[in-house]
């Protein structure tokens, strides 16, 4: 049975402003100009800099040149060879992300079991969802061993999750960033696994976020927020009079934690939007328009055209981990409304190229 959850916070007068100065940097950043090759290039940068920061959070020793190099160029460090693993199960987590929002999938469990279990799959691509621990685990200070922490008992778990989920679904009218906040918060309360509590938190706040339209075409990074003011993050995130969470940290105010998370989303966007408007002044033609008119599918598999000037349906249902007839269906829609145009039209090896109005967005 799931167990409710009511958070307590306050829209203080300076979380109101946060999320006024939040939404004003996302309506710029919707009109900038930009290329297809150039937002290609800023998501591949900004997934490469979440990994690198959600992993340097929790220990990771490679830098950032060391993480684009173990994920783009199949670059190997002896001594760190869980560290590359860590930031290669990241890595494919952040890619399930993608999947996720371009389907427009519902966030479940199953959804949240599976993104820990790539984060902890040490860069397999196929894994099975997590089940939750089953025992209490403490979070102690690595320096001192006091405890920290004292997450909610084990058999408490699965309800408080269910919980979770449920009042996420039903969120219609408090602002997105409040929600993605808020359940960060929750998560890490619930802690309900022994290792990769953090790294989870992070992707579920992405995923609401992209999910809810606050994606900036995924070319921002929350973690690198994280990372450069950890000391500040514990302080936010501990609530509560006691460490033990049954004696208070349920009833706890949480308007300093959402304050805390609304200048990291803040902040993110600003620098998202300073990449761009930097962008913008190296003379390619603006292809905004015509790139605000796809919907994250059509964008996403631009990334295909980046490399290939014609594709196959193998590729659409591998970029989207789709099932055969979903991915045959899609390319099919897209034949009709003239994204795609048919090349060859074998049923075992259909391809396709852009249509002749989308071609400029990838042949300039």
């Amino acid at each position: 049975m799931p167990i409710k959850f009511q958070p307590l916070f306050t829209l203080s007068p300076k979380l109101v402003g946060l999320l006024l100065e939040i939404e004003c940097v996302k309506e710029k950043v919707k009109h900038l100009p930009l290329t297809a090759k150039i937002l290609g290039s800023l998501r591949e940068s900004a997934k490469l800099m979440t990994t690198h920061y959600s992993t340097l959070i929790e220990g990771n020793r490679l830098t950032t040149d060391e993480v684009k190099k173990v994920l783009l160029h199949k670059g190997h460090f002896p001594g760190k060879e869980l560290d590359e693993k860590e930031v290669k199960g990241y890595y494919l987590a952040l890619e399930e992300l993608e999947h996720l929002v371009a389907r427009g999938s519902p966030i479940t469990e199953k959804v949240i079991q599976t993104f820990h279990a790539l984060v902890m799959g040490e860069g397999k691509k196929r894994v099975k969802p997590t089940p939750y621990r089953s025992g209490q685990n403490v979070i102690k200070d690595s320096q001192t061993g006091g405890i920290v922490y004292l997450p909610p008992e084990a058999k408490d778990v699965p309800g408080m999750m269910k919980g979770l989920i449920d009042w996420i679904a039903y969120q219609k009218d408090l602002p997105c960033p409040i929600v993605a906040g808020i359940a960060h918060y929750q998560y890490a309360t619930i802690h309900p696994y022994y290792d990769g509590n953090g790294r989870t938190a992070r992707l579920l706040t992405t995923l609401i976020l992209h999910l809810g339209g606050y994606d900036l075409k995924g070319i921002y990074s929350l973690e690198e927020y994280y990372a450069r003011n950890l000391l500040d993050y514990y302080r936010a995130i501990t609530v509560g009079p006691s460490h033990n969470y049954y004696l208070g940290r349920a009833e706890g105010d949480i308007t300093q934690w959402l304050e805390y998370f609304c200048k990291g989303v803040l902040e993110a966007f600003t620098r998202a939007k300073e990449q761009m408007e930097k962008e913008k002044t190296k003379g390619s033609p603006d292809q905004g328009k015509i790139l605000r008119t796809l919907d994250p599918k059509k964008r996403k598999v631009l990334e295909l055209f980046q490399n290939y000037e014609v594709i196959t349906n193998q590729q659409v249902i591998a970029l989207f981990d789709f099932k055969a007839r979903t991915g045959a269906k899609l390319c099919q829609t897209w034949t009709q409304e003239g994204f795609l145009e048919t090349v060859n039209p074998s049923r075992k090896k259909r391809e396709y190229r852009l249509g002749r109005k989308y071609q400029k967005l990838i042949f300039l």
